[in-house]
């Protein structure tokens, strides 16, 4: 799985990150959401996202084939409950025994980029990571893929480049009280901010269908 971003996030000194995101755990039921999400990306998102020209059946099977009982995927919703921003996290079985390794895909919809939301995808992705028992998390981008490569270098990653290709290797600490529990806190309220936005998009589709009745009685 190529693991690159497509959104221009931006991570110097100055950039204002807000102090929470509400990121959801994705499962199957969700991948109709996630193909429409991938889908909407345009060709050259795709491209930096996959690291070729996806066609829409090759998004299709690449959805299809996620295994949401190994892999991590999360994602944004907004007000709408439309997904406008997720990452897959990708488990690698550890060979002859060893320490498992996670591989880190994101996108994010062009009208939600600005926001600093690829790293905080990228920051719970780690957190999943390390929870894991993951000793190493790679992510693989085109050298044009600038903002990957700057999330990936900022967090610590070793950068190897060949040719139009490079791969982001980040070392990841050793799980603790500390990571198991900020990831239960995270998926808690994910969650409940999903349910708060379900609950409001359900207020406002009642409303809507009982102004017409109401102004028909008048």
């Amino acid at each position: 799985m190529s693991a690159s971003p497509s959104q221009p996030i931006q991570h110097s000194a100055g950039a204002l990150r807000p102090a929470w995101v509400p990121i959801r755990s994705l499962a199957v039921r969700h991948r109709s959401l996630i193909v429409a999400h991938l889908l909407a990306l345009s060709d050259n998102d795709r491209y930096l996202r996959f690291g070729y020209a996806a066609s829409d059946e090759q998004v299709r099977r690449y959805v299809d084939g996620i295994d949401f009982g190994r892999d991590e995927v999360v994602g944004i919703f907004d007000e709408a409950l439309e997904l406008v921003a997720m990452a897959h996290l990708a488990y690698i079985a550890g060979h002859d025994g060893g320490a498992p390794m996670a591989e880190f895909g994101v996108s994010v919809s062009t009208r939600a980029r600005g926001r600093g939301w690829g790293s905080r995808l990228f920051d719970r992705a780690v957190l999943h990571a390390r929870n894991w028992g993951a000793e190493m998390m790679i992510i693989h981008a085109l050298t044009e893929n600038t903002p990957m490569l700057r999330i990936a270098r900022k967090a610590g990653a070793r950068i190897e480049r060949e040719g139009g290709e490079a791969q982001a290797l980040l070392r990841l600490p050793a799980e603790d009280a500390k990571s198991r529990m900020d990831a239960l806190v995270a998926q808690q309220a994910g969650e409940f901010d999903y349910q708060v936005k379900l609950q409001a998009l359900r207020v406002q589709q009642w409303w809507r269908m009982m102004l017409p009745r109401a102004s028909a009685t008048n």
